[in-house]
């Protein structure tokens, strides 16, 4: 299952001066359980708790899209046990959400290796995405089995096996082109990414589309990223002056 391959259909603007793309790196859920002497697994949790604070705050601000990154081809590499288990709290997830969708008229999209996933998720996905599809005043993005390189190198056997089938030439091959074959084609690149947890990187996290997001990272563990500091760092994001490489 994918809707990758789902036509992108118009999603309302973001009001001036908010971003109309808001990318989240969601860090620390395990630590914030460790620091508790709970389990991993209670720390994805309460970390459900921001996701749906987040969704809710992009559709109530009128910010278009909201990527989160939910599970990336790294991940994989975690115990079985824990991978197990944000799998099942996928499919709650995604069951308990899909009626607020619905009513808030929120699109549901995937990007990454959805086939890598359990065949009852990919089913999950597909008939959330399917549902969803026609809604238009957001669009919430789940990065699933999602790496930065391997959505570029997946892109670049794509222009490479036209290529090779005489449809392009090499010198045909654009930055335009090869974006039109990344899982986000159709949709703007990231005004905003906020990283939670204090790491300063972005862990192979939309290489391509962060070129020019402007950054935020805070110290603040997912679980416990609240309104008051998303709206913060959105007010701070109004500040800032975007140039884009210009003077």
């Amino acid at each position: 299952m994918s809707s990758n391959d789902a036509q992108q259909g118009p999603v309302a603007e973001a009001p001036a001066g908010l971003p109309v793309h808001v990318a989240i790196i969601m860090d620390g859920n395990g630590r914030w359980a460790r620091k508790r002497l709970l389990a991993r697994l209670r720390g994805h949790e309460k970390g459900s708790e921001a996701v749906r604070m987040a969704v809710r705050t992009c559709r109530e601000l009128g910010i278009a899209y909201l990527t989160l990154y939910a599970f990336s081809t790294e991940n994989w590499q975690r115990p079985r046990s824990e991978v197990d288990g944000l799998m099942r709290l996928l499919r709650r997830f995604l069951e308990a959400e899909l009626p607020e969708m619905l009513q808030n008229n929120i699109r549901l999209h995937v990007i990454g290796r959805t086939e890598r996933l359990p065949a009852d998720l990919q089913r999950a996905l597909g008939q959330a995405v399917t549902a969803t599809q026609a809604n238009s005043a957001m669009q919430l993005n789940l990065a699933l089995s999602y790496g930065g390189r391997d959505e570029i190198t997946r892109a670049a056997r794509a222009l490479a096996a036209e290529v090779h089938a005489g449809a392009m030439r090499i010198e045909d091959i654009t930055e335009e082109r090869l974006a039109a074959r990344l899982d986000t084609r159709g949709i703007p690149d990231p005004d905003l990414l906020i990283r939670t947890g204090g790491d300063m990187r972005i862990s192979n996290f939309l290489l391509w589309q962060l070129a020019y997001a402007e950054l935020f990272v805070t110290p603040t563990l997912w679980p416990d990223f609240d309104r008051d500091q998303f709206l913060k760092i959105l007010n701070e994001f109004q500040t800032r002056e975007r140039r884009f490489g210009r003077i």
